[in-house]
């Protein structure tokens, strides 16, 4: 039984952190020149909130089923919300544009950090309707799984984006950019066509 929960768990990490791994890509592109801690800051926070989402789904479930029809249907346009008149996590390559994007001298701004950590993970949700019939001790350590899986492959999506980045420091920004912009999109479209 414990040895099926982590399996599950691992499988569902691994699937649940696709949208946050490539966000991480675009960061790092976007970062190149970003410091380790900084990498733990975003790696954290994606995985802090893949952890949170599983559980606060298994608590719609058993608390608050009503509370969650109404706020699902707002859950797609949270991928695009805008922030400081811009649509969601759109990068560029200029100091003013990194500025204006949320990130500057290898850092991300907080607020910016959030959108992305919530957009990312909003899908994470609906898993609490797969771990419904578990206990609250058995549904914590699986959303703890779900979390450590999302924060070594955000890492591993850091680190590959600032190689990448390092080498097409020039064209790293725009791509990234573009990477967020589907992710953002793909998020909405499925949010209100396919709910």
């Amino acid at each position: 039984m414990i040895s099926d929960i982590i399996i599950n768990s691992l499988m569902l990490g691994v699937g649940l952190a696709m949208d946050a791994f490539s966000v991480s890509i675009a960061d790092g592109l976007s970062m190149p020149d970003m410091k380790k801690r900084e990498m733990f800051k975003i790696a954290g926070a994606f995985a802090l909130f893949q952890f949170a989402m599983p559980l606060t789904g298994w608590l719609f479930v058993h608390f608050l089923e009503e509370k969650f029809t109404v706020f699902s249907m707002a859950v797609p346009y949270i991928a695009l919300k805008p922030e400081n008149e811009e649509g969601l996590l759109i990068k560029e390559d200029s100091k003013k544009e990194q500025e204006s994007s949320g990130s500057e001298n290898g850092r991300i701004k907080l607020s910016l950090l959030l959108i992305q950590a919530v957009a990312t993970s909003v899908d994470a949700l609906s898993v609490g309707f797969t771990i419904a019939e578990y206990k609250a001790a058995t549904a914590f350590f699986s959303s703890g799984i779900i979390g450590v899986v999302t924060m070594f492959i955000c890492l591993t999506g850091l680190l590959l984006g600032k190689k990448i980045g390092m080498k097409f420091a020039r064209k790293a920004g725009i791509f990234g950019g573009i990477i967020l912009i589907v992710i953002g999109l793909k998020i909405f479209i499925q949010g209100v066509f396919f709910s």
